[in-house]
């Protein structure tokens, strides 16, 4: 296919579309306070009680159940997409709750396994209890990893705030499978905000370690991480281009049309085989996107979260592109008024 299939998608950009520097900074303070909100416990509790909310979370996160998540698994395999699975919840505060998260995340992969579903999960290491204890963390996504090399599972170590990216390399390091031939293997996420980005690429593509790329979703202090979206767009794009180049199977984490083009356009170029990286998308962003890329012979796979700890992640989706908020509301408007 010679055009990039993202161009004929109907929300691709014109080149007339940037914001002035007011709309950039009025943007970022609405990022802000929704990643400061993302943090407020008693108002996540408040707001999972709501059906006012839970009816606008629905759209990004595909049940509070396993039993729930299954058959939106199915349905996204039916339409040709892969799927990568996650059990929501981080930053726990008991070992129980860690062990609790450990059990969830054993029982996925079961599932998965005897449904002959994708065997692909992703998981927070605060979660498994960094936080808490480094080694009652790393008890519990060893547990994880083993289940996945009996089942041929992929592990994906999901990337938190800054602080935390050291000892999550490590647990990459400690815990990727000597013995591969299964198909199991243990990857990490890497985030192009961050400063340090560059050099963990130059260890991963070296480890021939595989890498989720995505932007950043955490709030970040200007020493560590870039402020301005151009700077991390284009920190993405120079990373994306290596990765493509030199990395073992890429997952490029993006909805940003522009970049996806970008990609599409260096493996024509490049020579690059379509099945030597793929595009990652979350559950009920861009569904128009995700199968257009994937009915056109590109790898694409769908990042399903499911569980009832949604508050963290759900206010992290809406602060990724602010105007999901006047997106939602609208929508839960229009569907009060035709009832």
């Amino acid at each position: 296919m010679d055009t990039p299939p993202a161009a004929a998608g109907p929300s691709a950009p014109t080149g007339a579309t940037r914001p002035g520097a007011l709309g950039d900074l009025a943007e970022r303070a609405m990022r802000s306070a929704l990643l400061t909100l993302s943090h407020r416990r008693a108002l996540g509790r408040l707001a999972t009680g709501l059906p006012i909310t839970r009816a606008m979370v629905r759209r990004f996160v595909a049940g509070e159940t396993l039993e729930e998540a299954l058959p939106a698994i199915e349905r996204l395999h039916a339409h040709g997409l892969a799927t990568t699975v996650d059990v929501l919840g981080e930053s726990v505060a008991a070992e129980a709750e860690a062990r609790a998260a450990c059990a969830r995340y054993l029982a996925v992969l079961t599932a998965l396994a005897d449904r002959g579903l994708d065997r692909n999960v992703s998981l927070k290491p605060s979660q498994m209890g960094l936080k808490i204890d480094e080694r009652l963390a790393h008890e519990n996504v060893a547990a994880v990893v083993g289940r996945a090399v009996e089942t041929g599972a992929f592990v994906r170590i999901d990337m938190e705030d800054s602080g935390s990216t050291d000892r999550t390399l490590a647990l990459w390091r400690e815990l990727r499978p000597s013995d591969r031939s299964s198909g199991a293997d243990v990857g990490v996420v890497l985030q192009a905000a961050l400063r340090r980005t560059e050099a963990d690429i130059d260890e991963l593509i070296a480890a021939r370690g595989r890498v989720r790329l995505c932007k950043g979703a955490y709030k970040e202090p200007e020493a560590v991480a870039f402020q301005d979206k151009a700077d991390v767009d284009a920190a993405y794009e120079r990373l994306m281009i290596r990765l493509l180049h030199e990395g073992t199977y890429p997952a490029l984490a993006t909805h940003d049309v522009r970049l996806i083009n970008r990609a599409v356009d260096v493996a024509r170029v490049d020579g690059i085989s379509r099945d030597a990286f793929e595009f990652q998308m979350l559950y009920g962003v861009r569904r128009d996107l995700q199968e257009q890329l994937a009915g056109a012979g590109w790898r694409v796979r769908v990042y399903v979260p499911f569980g009832a700890e949604w508050y963290p992640y759900f206010m992290r989706r809406l602060a990724e592109r602010p105007a999901n908020v006047s997106f939602l509301v609208r929508n839960l408007w229009r569907d009060r008024s035709r009832g």
